[in-house]
C-alpha cells in the first residue's frame, strides 16, 4: 500500500504542474505566431504573385446541351 502524500510533496508536485503549464503555453504561443507570420508571408506573396499576372481572358459561359 502506498501511504498519502505530504503536504510538502503536495505543494511540489502543484508548483511544477504550474511550471509545466506556463511552459506547455509559451510553447504553444511561439507555435501559433510562426503560423501566423508564415500565413500572413504567404498570402503577401500570392497577392503580389496575382497582381503582376494579367488578368485571366474572360470566357463565354456555354450552355449544357441537352439531348
Amino acid at each position: 500500500m502506498t501511504k498519502p502524500p505530504t503536504k510538502a510533496e503536495r505543494d511540489a508536485r502543484k508548483a511544477f504542474r504550474q511550471v509545466d503549464a506556463k511552459k506547455a503555453m509559451t510553447e504553444h504561443e511561439i507555435a501559433q505566431k510562426a503560423f501566423s507570420n508564415n500565413r500572413e508571408r504567404l498570402k503577401a506573396e500570392r497577392l503580389a504573385r496575382e497582381s503582376a499576372e494579367p488578368p485571366p481572358p474572360k470566357t463565354k459561359a456555354t450552355k449544357a446541351k441537352g439531348k
